[in-house]
C-alpha cells in the first residue's frame, strides 16, 4: 500500500522536511508515504481567493492515484485516536489500494475536494500550520503502522 499525502505548499522549512523524512524512513516499503506538493494558487492584495483555491482543487483532484481512497484533513472531520487510525490501516491494508489524503491550503479544501474524499479526518481541534501537519501526519501514520506490527515504539 502507498499512502500519498498531497499537500498544498511547497518550500517548506528545513525542520519540517528533516521531520517528515525522519518518520518517513521507517516505514517499510510496504506501507509507504509519498509526497506530492501541490503549487498554492495566487495570493495577494487583490487576489482571486475563489480562483486560487479552485487551482490548488483542480491540482490536487488531478494528483489524485487512479482507485485509490481519498482521505480529506478537514476541521470538520471526524478525530481518529492512533488505535482507530491503525485499525484504519490494517483495512487499507487488506484491501491492497492506494491512501491519498489530501491537504488544503491557507483556505482549506475546496467543496470538491472533500466531496471526492470517501472520509473526512481532523487531525485536531486546535488550528495547525500546515508545515506542522506535514510532520504530525508521518509521525502517527509511524506510529499507527507499529501498532499494526505491535512493535513498542506506540505505548498505551
Amino acid at each position: 500500500m502507498r499512502i500519498y499525502l498531497i499537500a498544498v505548499g511547497q518550500k517548506m522549512p528545513d525542520w519540517v522536511a528533516k521531520g517528515y523524512q525522519e518518520y518517513v524512513k521507517r516505514l517499510p516499503p510496504s506501507c509507504s508515504l509519498r509526497l506530492v506538493e501541490i503549487a498554492p494558487g495566487h495570493r495577494g492584495k487583490s487576489a482571486d481567493i475563489q480562483r486560487a483555491i479552485k487551482s490548488e482543487s483542480d491540482k490536487m483532484l488531478a494528483a489524485i492515484p487512479p482507485a485509490a481512497r481519498v482521505i480529506a484533513l478537514d476541521e470538520r472531520g471526524k478525530s481518529w485516536s492512533t488505535v482507530q487510525l491503525a485499525s484504519r490501516m490494517e483495512g487499507w491494508m487488506q484491501e491492497g489500494g492506494d491512501v491519498a489524503l489530501l491537504v488544503g491550503g491557507p483556505d482549506g479544501l475546496s467543496a470538491e475536494c472533500r466531496q471526492r474524499a470517501q472520509q473526512s479526518w481532523s487531525l485536531s481541534a486546535l488550528t495547525l500550520p500546515h508545515p506542522l501537519v506535514r510532520v504530525v501526519l508521518a509521525e502517527q501514520i509511524y506510529r499507527a503502522w507499529s501498532v499494526t506490527q505491535g512493535h513498542p515504539y506506540h505505548r498505551e
